[in-house]
């Protein structure tokens, strides 16, 4: 994921254990680290989902689905891989191979150190953004757009068009995202991180991106889905 600044890590805790998930939560919200909580695999597979997280922390020992069975789930349906570690009491040799063959990026046992649980969730979410392509390709004919992440070149049905850095940005998260919205919060949230700004602001910019993306083409590929937010229709 690129961002136009230094974002916060954003991360999905699975964990039905309230004394462990309010530890974790008083360590990573010291580092500004954003969090979101899913008490039982069902909630955790409908978190994972509809949202953009950095990585997922999933304990195996859950209520209604268990994190195994989640990890695989989450391997068939998503969209994008979803860095996932693994956080159970569960550590035998046989334990640690199931997690892995289910789709697990990297597994941690308990008990275990908050910082050890926090410089993991960093490497994992930055070796995963290190392995995205460099070049994103989508849609057919008039519709396809193609993205260079290096050259920050964009074509759309192969001829060239001039983004600026933040309209560059808006359509990077949401190729990244497709066929998933983005919520406006979200955007906000990827591209200026800690920093006020106005829901003007951001209007401005997509009205900068459809000028040059849309208006000189037939068909519009920016959509705005209203009381939700914004996704590509290709």
């Amino acid at each position: 994921m690129v961002r136009v600044k230094s974002a916060k890590l954003k991360l999905l805790i699975v964990e039905d254990n309230l004394a462990i998930s309010q530890n974790i939560a008083s360590y990573f919200e010291k580092h500004q680290t954003i969090l979101d909580f899913a008490y039982d695999g069902v909630q955790a597979c409908e978190l994972a989902l509809s949202e953009y997280y950095d990585c997922v922390v999933l304990d195996i020992a859950m209520p209604k689905m268990d994190g195994l069975q989640v990890c695989d789930l989450l391997r068939q349906k998503a969209s994008r891989h979803i860095p996932i570690i693994m956080l159970t009491a569960r550590d035998t040799l046989d334990d640690k191979l199931v997690g892995f063959s289910q789709g697990a990026d990297d597994y941690l046992t308990k008990p275990f150190a908050l910082e050890e649980l926090y410089a993991r969730c960093i490497a994992l979410a930055q070796r995963h953004t290190l392995n995205q392509p460099k070049v994103l390709t989508m849609g057919e004919g008039e519709k396809q757009v193609s993205l260079d992440i290096t050259s920050k070149q964009v074509l759309r049905n192969e001829q060239q068009v001039h983004l600026q850095p933040i309209p560059f940005a808006i359509l990077q998260l949401l190729m990244e995202a497709y066929p998933r919205a983005m919520t406006r919060s979200e955007l906000c949230e990827k591209i200026w991180g800690d920093e006020p700004t106005s829901s003007d602001a951001l209007r401005s910019h997509f009205y900068q991106l459809r000028k040059v993306l849309d208006k000189p083409f037939a068909e519009p590929i920016i959509k705005t889905i209203h009381g939700i937010g914004f996704s590509l229709s290709l």
